[in-house]
């Protein structure tokens, strides 16, 4: 699904551009990630899981999504640069179809400006435009209060926590957040 250009203006002024990623940036929207990955531990994988990824798998996920009649993804431009990403998916099965879920993750410098609850904005959208889309999905790291406060914003409500589903590098574990909003 390919999303048409959208100019928005941030808190602090800035112009931005919404839109689905072109083939040639997917360089750019690889090191975005590998950048957000590398700035926290709330993303569900580490910037070594990054590094296995080329710039040529990362054309062809762009082109993927492009093509994708079930996933809508949506990059934020700020001064021609991906400072973050965000996407939806709807689900096919006959016992899912009344589902999506949602995923967001966003450079640290480019956090408290708008872009989440800008990207959200446009992903509750598409779902409430979306044929038979009931219920929205996401997952988050429990300790990430930040995304919370979004996600509680628009009206997403804690379903569960699953205990250490991630496992960090000095050892520690991370309890994963279910939430879902109901249209």
């Amino acid at each position: 699904m390919i999303f048409d250009d959208k100019r928005i203006i941030l808190k602090d002024g800035t112009t931005a551009i919404l839109k689905t990623p072109e083939i040639e940036d997917a360089e750019m929207l690889l090191n975005s990630i590998k950048t957000a990955s590398n700035e926290t531990e709330f993303l569900s994988r580490s910037i070594e899981d990054w590094e296995k990824v080329t710039v040529e798998n990362e054309e062809k996920f762009i082109l993927n999504i492009r093509e994708s009649l079930n996933t809508l993804f949506i990059a934020c431009y700020i001064d021609g640069i991906i400072a973050g990403n965000c996407d939806i998916t709807f689900k096919t099965g006959s016992k899912t179809s009344h589902r999506a879920t949602v995923g967001i993750a966003l450079q640290k410098k480019y956090w408290n400006i708008g872009i989440g609850s800008a990207m959200f904005n446009e992903l509750i959208k598409a779902a409430e435009e979306h044929d038979g889309t009931e219920i929205v999905d996401l997952e988050f790291i429990e300790e990430n209060n930040r995304a919370k406060a979004l996600y509680e914003k628009f009206g997403f409500k804690i379903i569960s926590v699953e205990p250490k589903i991630f496992k960090l590098k000095d050892g520690t574990y991370q309890n994963l957040v279910y939430m879902q909003k109901y249209l």
